[in-house]
């Protein structure tokens, strides 16, 4: 079995792939795509490239991602073989408790009620990822790599067809957010498709980082913008302090890797759920010939969804901070216990409840429901060297917190948290802590072949929709045997109260007859997702974007 740990990398791929003897970028967005080249050809490294598609991203995609928010990298050493993953998850604010969203009635509040305003903003981590990853394995200046973004916000950027849409999506919310409106409104409503954004606040603010280092984020004018922004809300204002945010720290995670035919996976560990979720449902599933039944079989999609449904109830059970709660990873993945789990699926119906099990070294838990809205990106690069940064980066929801500080949005991470901090008398283990990261399904993820050679890397924006984004294109890869862009493109598959969720227009669409005699109800409904994802094909690294989504990738 391949012994190293590797990093989750996520290459956004070109609607018509292309091999590339060279480096590969790939983003969500092309001007953030066309950064990471830039850095590329200047000798950046993978992660140089990465990162400056991280903070073009902040500018292009405000929605989705930025420095006000946080995410997970994971690198994979050419040189070495060494797979290294960087935390930079939010963190509770000191003033946190586990009553944070919790009303006066005792219940926990509304989800639009928590999301806008000071008490969501997690103390943000992306610029000391930032700061860690240079350090080790940055080739070009710290300032050159802000240099993209810099120029995307003092020059300006088009508005496209998902900005513009996810604006007016927003617009009935932001009558106590001016700020917001100050940058992103003309003539008192939404900016429209087409129409140019310029965000000089936010320029100042990359250029201070870029020339001053990352500390000039977490104090001085820029730190007290954040600490202010969220300290005097408008709406649900919370204390936030400069000691909050010279607190900060990445953490270094061990990344989780499982053998699944004759590919080994590897992801990211939790306070990330995503690799645990995902290599349950493989090593459930690998009893089952796949490769046999193929992706036009409704008794594969009907497997797949079954592993989906035992997985995330141990998910929900289990899954946490492990710097705060006893986090069984070494049991969930076991793998007598999973086919244990896996024995309770039948091929030709389903189960009447989906309970979570109880793994090896698992202590008393009482399970809960997180929440996770469908934001986030997800960008990947690979050097010449063969060196390989992937990360998932996130703001949580549309626009975040709606909060503006220096122009850029602040997160509403904290949401992610479970509301509720006990459920039958007993604490959750993804309650509200103060310097707790809350629970996430971000999954940047990296498969090896036999010999140790990563082949595919992948990850994907979505919320807790992101493990199944993922997991459906590796079964496609590895069992089905497609190429990344027609794994990338098989229907999507989720789960919604007590039904089974497909892909709407989508070719499983017409085995719903089919589905619907298994025992469960399987409907069609929007399921969007922005995967992106590179493979290596023996004559050079090839990349693939989802077909729903904007993303492109290019070649150095």
């Amino acid at each position: 079995m391949f012994k190293h740990f590797l990093l989750a990398v996520t290459l956004v791929l070109s609607p018509v792939p292309a091999l590339a003897a060279g480096g590969v970028v790939s983003s969500a967005d092309p001007r953030a795509t066309e950064a990471g080249r830039e850095i590329l050809r200047q000798g950046g490294s993978a992660s140089d490239a990465a990162m400056a598609m991280m903070l073009a991203l902040t500018v292009v995609e405000p929605q989705s991602s930025g420095i006000g928010g946080g995410g997970f990298l994971v690198h994979h050493d050419a040189a070495t073989k060494k797979m290294e993953t960087i935390d930079g998850r939010e963190t509770a604010p000191a003033s946190a408790t586990p009553k944070l969203f919790m009303g006066a009635n005792g219940k926990p509040i509304g989800f639009r009620d928590a999301f806008q305003g000071g008490h969501s903003v997690g103390v943000p981590g992306n610029i000391r990822l930032m700061a860690e990853t240079h350090k080790r394995w940055g080739k070009i200046g710290w300032a050159k790599i802000f240099a993209p973004a810099i120029r995307l916000a003092d020059q300006g950027y088009t508005v496209n067809k998902t900005l513009a849409g996810r604006l007016a999506m927003m617009a009935p919310l932001w009558d106590r957010f001016p700020e917001a409106r100050a940058i992103y409104w003309e003539q008192g409503k939404p900016k429209a498709e087409g129409t140019t954004i310029r965000n000089p606040a936010l320029a100042k603010l990359l250029r201070d980082v870029a020339q001053k280092g990352p500390d000039a984020f977490y104090t001085g004018t820029h730190g007290k913008a954040i600490v202010a922004a969220v300290s005097k809300s408008p709406v649900n204002p919370v204390p936030l302090t400069l000691a909050d945010l010279a607190a900060y720290k990445v953490r270094d995670r061990a990344a989780l890797c499982a053998p699944y035919r004759r590919f080994t996976v590897c992801g990211m560990g939790p306070p990330s759920s995503g690799a645990t979720t995902i290599l349950q449902m493989l090593g459930m599933l690998e009893r089952f010939d796949l490769k046999a039944m193929g992706k036009d079989d409704p008794k594969s999609w009907h497997l797949i969804a079954e592993t989906m449904m035992l997985a995330y109830a141990d998910r929900e059970k289990y899954l946490g901070d492990p710097d705060f709660v006893q986090v069984p990873v070494a049991g969930l993945l076991d793998r007598t216990y999973l086919a244990s789990r896996s024995a309770l699926i039948s091929p030709d119906t389903s189960l009447a409840a989906y309970e979570a099990g109880t793994p090896p070294g698992a202590q008393p838990r009482t399970a809960a429901i997180s929440g996770e809205v469908a934001g986030t990106t997800h960008f990947v690069a690979v050097d010449g060297a063969g060196n390989v940064a992937s990360m998932t980066s996130t703001i949580e929801g549309p626009f975040g917190s709606q909060l503006i500080a220096s122009g850029m949005f602040l997160n509403n991470e904290l949401t992610d948290f479970t509301f509720a901090p006990e459920k039958d008398g007993a604490p959750v283990a993804n309650r509200v802590e103060a310097g707790k990261r809350p629970l996430s399904s971000m999954a940047p993820t990296i498969v090896y072949d036999e010999t140790g050679r990563p082949v595919l890397a992948l990850g994907s924006a979505g919320g807790k929709r992101i493990i199944m984004h993922i997991a459906k294109t590796l079964i496609g890869y590895m069992d089905f045997g497609l190429p990344a862009a027609e794994a990338i493109a098989l229907p999507n598959l989720y789960f919604g109260g007590d039904a089974v969720m497909i892909e709407q227009g989508s070719a499983l669409e017409a085995k719903l007859p089919a589905l619907n005699t298994l025992g469960r109800a399987v409907v069609a409904a929007d399921l969007p997702s922005k995967v992106n994802a590179v493979e290596w094909t023996g004559a050079g690294w090839r990349g693939a974007a989802d077909p729903r989504s904007e993303g492109v990738a290019l070649a150095e």
